[in-house]
């Protein structure tokens, strides 16, 4: 980081306004769409503290504005960590970059966490033990479980301000290093939304090969994931990437065609 930016950095956020931030927190999922997934929400929760931070700089808040509004899709009930970790960064304005970078690293494993510990394991348990003493007739069933979930919610708090110490303590470190680690994020970013490209992204060939009379081998088995598994999910995305990033398509008409030819390529038999 430059010496410039290292001297416009003044603490404006109390320990008030980090809670509030844990408790906005709530807000990722309040704007949701296929194309931002939880952006609109992650931006709105975080711009009363990023109006603060730049105040009059609207050249910087336009750009705070603009990385928010990026794709993110992490889990709700540890997203405080990862805002109150951002705002910090923000608060000292470090590089964008830096701040980009470790927003698109950090939001798919905190995701994987979450996802780990509350859907797959806490709330499932929690959820049967609360059933079978309310299929016993027994209050305490639905008050056990609204408290957990309660203390679940009300750890966003204690996530956010984690997020945010740890943001405030490493940030000298952050500054010696910041291209490292900018480039590192990057990398581990790409790295996760590769991984989301064979997760979310699923594209299957129908059509078979008959050899003799007794046996058929579908195309897709055959050739595309014996060769080169997922390659056809890869192609695609890359596909609407080139569109995005160099014909500047509309994301909705991408979303649109996309629809369109999934459902006459499944009308013909090919999908």
């Amino acid at each position: 980081m430059s010496e410039s930016n290292v001297k416009k950095y003044t603490p404006v956020l109390t320990k008030k306004d980090i809670t509030m931030l844990g408790i906005r927190s709530s807000l990722l999922q309040a704007s949701f769409s296929y194309e931002r997934m939880q952006a609109g929400g992650w931006l709105l929760a975080q711009l009363p503290y990023l109006e603060r931070i730049y105040k009059d700089d609207k050249e910087g808040l336009s750009a705070a504005m603009t990385d928010n509004l990026e794709f993110i899709n992490t889990h709700p009930n540890l997203v405080g960590f990862l805002m109150g970790l951002l705002i910090s960064l923000e608060e000292h304005h470090e590089d964008r970059s830096v701040i980009k970078g470790l927003k698109l690293a950090l939001f798919g494993p905190i995701a994987g966490i979450g996802d780990a510990i509350f859907w797959f394991t806490l709330l499932p348990i929690i959820a049967g033990i609360s059933a079978s003493f309310a299929a016993e007739g027994l209050i305490i069933g639905p008050i056990i479980f609204f408290s957990v979930y309660l203390v679940i919610w009300l750890l966003r708090i204690t996530w956010t301000h984690a997020g945010y110490n740890l943001g405030v303590k490493a940030f000298e470190k952050l500054q010696e290093n910041s291209d490292v680690i900018a480039n590192s994020a990057t990398i581990l970013g790409i790295t996760v939304v590769g991984a989301m490209i064979a997760s979310y992204v699923s594209i299957e060939l129908l059509p078979v090969i008959t050899v003799g009379t007794d046996i058929s081998v579908g195309i897709q088995a055959a050739f595309f994931d014996t060769i080169f598994p997922k390659l056809l999910p890869m192609g695609y995305t890359l596909l609407m990437y080139f569109f995005l990033t160099k014909k500047q398509a509309n994301p909705v008409i991408l979303i649109v065609s996309t629809i369109a030819v999934a459902l006459i390529c499944s009308f013909i038999g090919l999908l």
